[in-house]
């Protein structure tokens, strides 16, 4: 079975089956991606997923289907659809970098609609501050808040009541418009146009007391209210598609090409296979290839979990984006754009993104059929009253009581206010959490897997032991050791000298250093022939020992010697994180069950998993087999959270129900975690879980509520035992109780 990739990137072609990804436009709600979907699956040879987050669709069709076609089907739902644009690097700017443009006017029309609402609703709500002709200023004021403010509502309850649906943007539309209409009505043809005129605060619907009645407030209130609602929404949004801009940031931007004997800067784009190009000491590679010159050690943590840098010399293969710690290497590129390691893992994470499921939140659930049920309910408590009473007025005030009881202000509310409360004290703990889509599965998570590298331990080499021949100076082995380790820019040479440095003091200068590709380095020191590495075929029995003990417990075993004798060996590991066994044990408590997940050797791993208390190892694993892990313990019925900090972990943190990312990581793992720990400490992620739990809990307690107050108070508005300004400062403290109970959040410890 074959595959291509088109150049743009959205469409490929597997076997019979060509895939391509639509940027889906118009939807407001989950319910509006699950109608996409359905529309799409509809017709035939087409397998369709819309993800209502980044706003993508990803369908696979055959047959005669074209992807004209499908966007056609797509426009006759009532939304639009488009292919992406092929991937253009652009240097960063102020524009690119800044707020996207539609969070921008949602959020100028959010102040603009709040200012303007705000003294509407105290006028009407305190009769004190009612002067002559105060209506006409609130019906300035709310006017363009319920036509320009609300015109999004407005726009997307038309489009679905052209197809035949209802969401909660129908129910917004229709209860603002019915109050404001109301009140146009009240005061150009009623009695509330007067001057003098003050709006009584009355309990129950009587006859002919609509007619000098308004009810602008709420027309305006509950506009700015569901305007808020909809902008934190959007905000936390918009990252969903952070993670790949990270993934792709994290490579070189330009590169020394070699040209006719000479180095020549190009951008990293403009390579092409066979090119060769120089890649000096600290910099990045800038693509896959093979070294042709130079010998280096490349740090390729980020991508491999690799603790211990890789040596490399020529005909070794190198990925782009990995570090070249060492010498200066000479690479010939053998993949370039998106061939490369770090085009297939942006890759990966993108297709875990768009195929996790969107949580759908209760509210767009219950909406398909509170919505229509809401509509029915006015329409018959017009026709009773009109019916029983045969007073138009007061059937119509009851009717638009019902609609403005049951505007889902509140709703609106629940979610947004409870997330943002329990973000705000998150961040204050090292816990970001990105939106309320991350938190269903907090609940039902029952295992952990944790990267190693980074996570659980350090991610640096550091010196754990010093063992000595017989008859030689602990302090004296190191103390040469580190002397020499001084002059080289290894690794683990680093980790020798900073430990020699921290146990023996000021270390002496070496001269004559010279480094021995692949075994390790040797120079003069206080006039000493001294070696370290693997520089000597025959060890002492106990050195031996020694040796093999550190590599049984995963480390980097290291001889030390001088005048041609072995002398000692030097036991180098990344080194376990202090809080790691307890952040293990908090897990734990929560009912979890942890498993250790990396690329490193199953010895380093399995002696890393005995010092913090995890019994399941997976060790050995490619970046591609993290992914393949997780969906095999999903497979197994469990519910899977994955911590991790590098880029080799970022599909897999997508792929997971919960993704915990480490802040002390990459950007990409960052941006592909659904919640980030900011302070790299493990036990962090026992109280990410726990907040992300009552966060929801929150949430839930706040939908119930707000449906709950719906349901009870409909009956008592049909009834006309709610004047619409009672169910307008009803609905009032329905949105002061969610968001007060949200601001519970705030004691959390």
């Amino acid at each position: 079975m074959t595959s291509t990739t088109a150049e743009t990137g959205t469409t490929s072609a597997i076997g019979g089956t060509s895939e391509v990804e639509l940027l889906i436009g118009g939807m407001t709600c989950a319910s509006c991606a699950a109608r996409v979907e359905k529309k799409l699956n509809r017709m035939d040879g087409v397998s369709a997923t819309v993800n209502f987050a980044t706003e993508k669709a990803k369908v696979s069709y055959t047959g005669g289907v074209q992807v004209a076609d499908l966007i056609a089907t797509v426009v006759k739902t009532g939304y639009t659809a488009e292919e992406p644009p092929p991937p253009e690097p652009e240097p960063e700017t102020p524009q690119t970098s800044g707020q996207d443009p539609e969070l921008a006017a949602l959020r100028h029309r959010l102040l603009v609609s709040a200012l303007l609402a705000a003294p509407v609703v105290l006028l009407a709500m305190v009769p004190s501050l009612q002067f002559d002709n105060w209506q006409w200023l609130s019906l300035t004021l709310a006017a363009p808040v319920v036509v320009w403010g609300g015109r999004p509502f407005h726009q997307a309850a038309w489009t679905n009541l052209r197809h035949g649906a209802a969401t909660m943007d129908t129910l917004v539309s229709v209860g603002t418009l019915a109050a404001f209409g109301w009140s146009l009505w009240a005061l150009f043809f009623g009695d509330a146009g007067m001057p003098g005129m003050h709006d009584e605060f009355r309990f129950t619907v009587s006859r002919m007391d609509g007619a000098s009645t308004i009810y602008l407030e709420v027309a305006a209130g509950v506009v700015a209210l569901i305007l808020l609602g909809r902008y934190l929404e959007a905000r936390s949004k918009r990252r969903a598609g952070a993670a790949l801009r990270a993934l792709m940031e994290l490579g070189a931007k330009d590169v020394a090409v070699l040209r006719a004997g000479r180095e020549e800067r190009v951008p990293v784009a403009s390579l092409t296979v066979g090119d060769r190009f120089v890649v000096r000491p600290g910099e990045k590679i800038a693509t896959d290839g093979t070294v042709v010159e130079g010998v280096s050690a490349v740090d390729a943590s980020m991508l491999t979990g690799e603790s211990v840098p890789v040596d490399v010399g020529p005909g070794d293969q190198v990925t782009g984006a990995t570090v070249n710690a060492g010498g200066r290497l000479v690479v010939e590129a053998t993949r370039v754009g998106a061939d490369t390691q770090l085009a297939r893992m942006a890759r990966l994470v993108e297709d875990a993104q768009n195929g996790k499921a969107e949580v759908q939140r209760l509210a767009d659930r219950i909406s398909a059929v509170f919505v229509p049920v809401v509509m029915l309910i006015a329409v018959a408590t017009f026709g009773a009253w009109l019916g029983v009473t045969g007073d138009s007025v007061a059937a119509f005030t009851a009717a638009v009581a019902v609609l403005i009881i049951a505007c889902p202000c509140a709703l609106g509310l629940a979610t947004p206010t409870a997330l943002m409360v329990g973000t705000g004290r998150g961040a204050q703990l090292g816990i970001l959490i990105k939106g309320p889509e991350v938190l269903e599965s907090t609940r039902r998570v029952d295992t952990v897997v944790l990267d190693k590298t980074g996570t659980v331990t350090s991610g640096r080499m550091t010196l754990q032991e010093v063992y000595a021949a017989d008859g030689e100076d602990a302090k004296e082995v190191l103390r040469l050791a580190g002397a020499l380790e001084h002059a080289s820019e290894h690794p683990v040479a680093r980790a020798i000298a900073a430990g020699a440095e921290e146990r023996t003091g000021a270390l002496p200068g070496a001269e004559h250093f010279e480094n021995v590709p692949g075994r390790g380095v040797r120079g003069r020191v206080e006039g000493r022939e001294v070696a370290v590495g693997r520089l000597f075929d025959a060890l002492p029995e106990e050195l031996a020992q020694a040796r093999r003990q550190a590599e049984q417990e995963g480390r980097t075993a290291v001889t030390v010697g001088w005048d041609g004798r072995a002398r000692g060996v030097l036991a180098v590991a990344d080194a376990v994180k202090e809080t790691s066994a307890e952040a293990v044990r908090e897990l734990r408590a929560l009912g979890l069950t942890p498993v250790l997940l990396t690329g490193d050797n199953r010895t380093v791993a399995e002696a890393v998993a005995q010092a913090v208390g995890i019994d399941e190892v997976i060790a050995e694993v490619l970046p591609e087999d993290k992914v393949d892990v997780v969906r095999r313990l999903q497979g197994e019925g469990r519910t899977v959270a994955m911590v991790g900090d590098g880029v080799n972990d970022a599909a897999a943190l997508a792929t997971a129900d919960l993704g915990l990312a480490m802040g002390t990581g990459t950007d990409a793992a960052i941006e592909a975690g659904d919640l980030t720990l900011v302070r790299g400490d493990l036990r962090v992620a026992a109280d990410a879980i726990r907040l992300s739990r009552r966060t929801l809990a929150t949430i839930k307690g706040n939908l119930v509520w707000a449906f709950g107050y719906n349901v009870a108070a409909l009956p008592l508005a049909a009834a006309g035992l709610l004047n619409p300004m009672i169910a307008g400062a009803a609905m009032a403290f329905s949105s002061v109780f969610v968001v007060t109970n949200s601001l519970r959040l705030r004691r959390f410890r």
